[in-house]
């Protein structure tokens, strides 16, 4: 089923402010919000709609993808996407928007729900350049990226022999520490990270050996990834859970691959269009005559009609670069150029010098003195 425009699930125009959008996002949580709908697959999904929405139109760089390219911009090919987020992904990332407590501390206690978030790690950001060939319809590439991965020996908790650890005491294996407060309105109740364990419920009483508590190391992978056609310099795509794990576990970031487009020989695009400078001599261009040119797919053969002029522009279509949102492909637009030679020998000198009385070589030509021109192409 195709998705729902962002803008539409959070109820906000396109040139929405930040505060607007944070606003509208605040409104709709709270309407689709789990504790408030026990037991509703269809509120669930909302509240999960409305967070992916959210998480992209509060980021700028994200919005101004979206802006542009839509929901295919916001993919990579398989396993890209703003998708995938569930429950914990939205109350760690977006949980402080209804103040310090969270959405826990909105709502009064969270629902019996109260369990400790899962963490996050960190992004990692790399840049991939792609040749024009490549961009044009896809490519699948493997990358090596070295990133923060769980410790081998520990499991990732950072123990000794992966066992050696006993749950804080502060907030007994919540991870989190509540606070109640009298006001006018009555008691508030907030929560927020635990001082002793940072939030980990648990404090390494051994550490391992091998990354020192740490619970991670650094590890070189090969990555696949799908470029889908049609991505363009600048365009970011994010790989879900190929970021860094966090310290002592938890879930990884994300993997964000910033699009670089390489130059190219031959060729400069634009848009879905791509651009080739085609220079003929004059003979040919005055008689006419076929050419093979490049393509992104290879040699063509196109042909000069008699008398065309410096600055026509000759279109293939279909030769140019598939659209991202899938509305066909871009064309090639070949710009036509008149070659004029820089040096002459004795005898092309003559022949220019009797062609230039020829009412042909004037802006406005009459008769057209064909012979003359037959003559000049065995030169060129």
């Amino acid at each position: 089923m195709a998705k729902r425009d962002y803008y539409e699930i959070l109820g906000v125009s396109r040139d929405a402010s930040e505060g607007e959008i944070k606003k509208a996002y605040r409104k709709v949580a709270i309407k689709f919000h789990p504790d408030k709908n026990p037991g509703d697959k269809q509120a669930e999904e909302n509240f999960k709609e409305a967070a992916e929405a959210y998480e992209v139109l509060s980021d700028p760089q994200k919005k101004q993808q979206y802006d542009r390219f839509g929901h295919e911009g916001m993919r990579g090919g398989q396993g890209f996407g703003g998708g995938g987020m569930n429950m914990e992904d939205i109350f760690s990332q977006f949980g402080d928007i209804f103040g310090g407590g969270g959405f826990e501390s909105f709502f009064g206690g969270g629902g019996g729900r109260g369990q400790r978030r899962v963490r996050k790690g960190s992004n990692l950001r790399i840049k991939l350049k792609l040749s024009l060939e490549e961009i044009a319809d896809g490519v699948e590439k493997k990358i090596k990226v070295k990133r923060q991965a769980s410790c081998g020996t520990c499991g990732g908790n950072g123990a000794k022999n992966g066992s050696s650890f006993q749950t804080c005491s502060t907030c007994q294996g919540s991870g989190q520490v509540r606070k109640v407060m009298n006001t006018m309105l009555g008691q508030m109740v907030s929560s927020g990270t635990c001082p002793t364990c940072n939030g980990e419920g648990k404090i390494v009483t051994d550490k391992c050996t091998t990354c020192h508590g740490d619970g991670r190391q650094v590890k070189e992978e090969v990555i696949n990834i799908k470029i889908p056609a049609g991505v363009s310099e600048g365009m970011q795509l994010s790989m879900y859970g190929k970021g860094n794990v966090p310290p002592r576990g938890g879930e990884a970031g994300d993997l964000l691959i910033v699009i670089e487009e390489e130059d190219h020989k031959y060729f400069k695009r634009e848009g879905n269009n791509i651009i080739y400078e085609l220079y003929v001599n004059f003979a040919d261009a005055a008689l006419g005559t076929s050419l093979e040119v490049p393509t992104l797919g290879g040699r063509v053969k196109i042909q000069i009609d008699a008398g065309t002029q410096s600055g026509r522009i000759l279109r293939l279509r279909g030769k140019g670069i598939k659209d991202i949102e899938g509305y066909g492909k871009g064309d090639q637009l070949i710009h036509v150029n008149i070659w004029t030679p820089k040096q002459l020998s004795k005898k092309e000198r003559e022949l220019m010098e009797s062609l230039r009385e020829s009412d042909n070589f004037r802006p406005n030509p009459g008769k057209q003195e064909k012979g003359f021109f037959e003559k000049m192409k065995e030169f060129f």
